[in-house]
């Protein structure tokens, strides 16, 4: 019995398929030995020790200015800084999930609940969870975490199920987007106080409350011990908006914008992390204000690579790009911003479009 054309057609766009995923993974399998070889892999402990003894003594510095000024309002204008530190401690906790700082796990996960959870204010074991499984599968729905929001629609069918206020702001939300990031703190330390009192396991829970408790309760107390309580609760909203703005500008240059693909669509990992990933050029100024997260296409490919080797291993992550006409996407910070908020303002527009396809005109749309 002859089989029909379309099944014909399918089974060989299948073998097709399936011998670019095996040729891009033997790609990806020879840059990483070169990585290897070349040493880019090693834990960078100089730099790492330094930038976090660096940072604990930029917080007890800011304690003892905290201290000097008392009740003032000049205490104000430390509230931004503090949300610049808090972020920074944010940024190692990061390192720290991704294994970068040190050899061994124990000695990582350490580092990370004792700079993102008891300096930084975030749940450790929240954040790696979540962040293991959007470094899986970025931009992609159904399992990238990051795609679901409450509040924003990255694609037309989430804005779709928007009803009322929600699709108003669906409607608009690029011009929503940075005065919703001032949320962002409240946010992240909202789901961060959840998890730890969700019933899911959770390995160090016990040290993850008491941290909070000492950094978010100690805080706040020391706030209004030293001032009065106006002063305190302008100087925390202060605080968390700044810090919300800082954290949710440094993350979202990163894959909003870039090509969102379905759930059930097969890419190998190489294609899968550079296709989806957006590098932010600026040189160290902007290295330092992302956490290295300007490097994102080679972070996402050597996740567990030490931050200051980000820049060495780019050279070899291009060349490989180049020859196997891989678009590799770079831009300045601005003009990511810029593509993120017409990106956010079409989702809108398009949802109200039946003769749209998102997909298709991301795939088009240049870089």
């Amino acid at each position: 019995m002859v089989q029909p054309v379309t099944s014909t057609a399918a089974r060989a766009g299948q073998t097709a398929g399936r011998g670019a995923q095996e040729r891009y993974t033997h790609h990806y399998t020879e840059l990483l030995q070169r990585v290897k070889e070349s040493g880019l892999l090693r834990r960078r402990y100089g730099y790492y020790w330094t930038k976090m003894s660096l940072t604990v003594a930029a917080l007890g510095g800011l304690g003892v200015g905290f201290g000097f000024l008392g009740n003032s309002w000049f205490q104000l204008l430390l509230a931004g800084v503090v949300a610049v530190v808090f972020a920074q401690f944010a940024f190692l906790g990061h390192d720290a999930a991704h294994r970068q700082i040190f050899r061994t796990g124990w000695a990582n996960e350490w580092a990370g609940l004792v700079h993102g959870t008891l300096f930084g204010g975030l749940s450790y074991g929240w954040w790696q969870g979540k962040h293991t499984r959007h470094h899986g599968n970025p931009n992609k729905q159904d399992k990238d975490p990051d795609l679901d929001s409450k509040i924003l629609a990255f694609t037309p069918d989430q804005r779709a199920e928007r009803r009322g206020l929600g699709a108003f702001l669906a409607d608009r939300q690029g011009y929503f987007f940075f005065p919703l990031l001032l949320l962002e703190g409240v946010n992240l330390h909202f789901h961060s106080v959840r998890r730890i009192f969700g019933r899911r396991p959770m390995k160090y829970r016990w040290w993850e409350i008491g941290f909070l408790a000492v950094r978010l309760g100690g805080y706040v107390t020391a706030l209004f011990l030293v001032m009065s309580p106006g002063k305190a609760v302008l100087f925390l909203g202060i605080q968390l908006a700044a810090y919300g703005l800082y954290m949710g500008g440094a993350f979202t240059p990163n894959h909003t914008g870039m090509p969102i693909v379905p759930a059930s669509l097969k890419v190998d990992f190489l294609r899968r992390q550079v296709l989806m990933s957006r590098n932010v050029t600026g040189g160290w100024v902007i290295h330092f204000l992302l956490g290295g997260l300007n490097y994102q296409i080679e972070h996402h490919l050597f996740p567990n690579m030490p931050r200051p080797n980000l820049r060495h291993v780019q050279p070899m992550v291009r060349e490989v790009c180049t020859e196997n006409r891989i678009p590799y996407t770079e831009k300045r910070l601005l003009a990511s911003y810029r593509i993120v908020l017409r990106y956010l303002n079409a989702v809108g527009l398009r949802a109200r479009d039946p003769f749209g396809c998102p997909l298709a005109a991301q795939l088009r749309a240049p870089r």
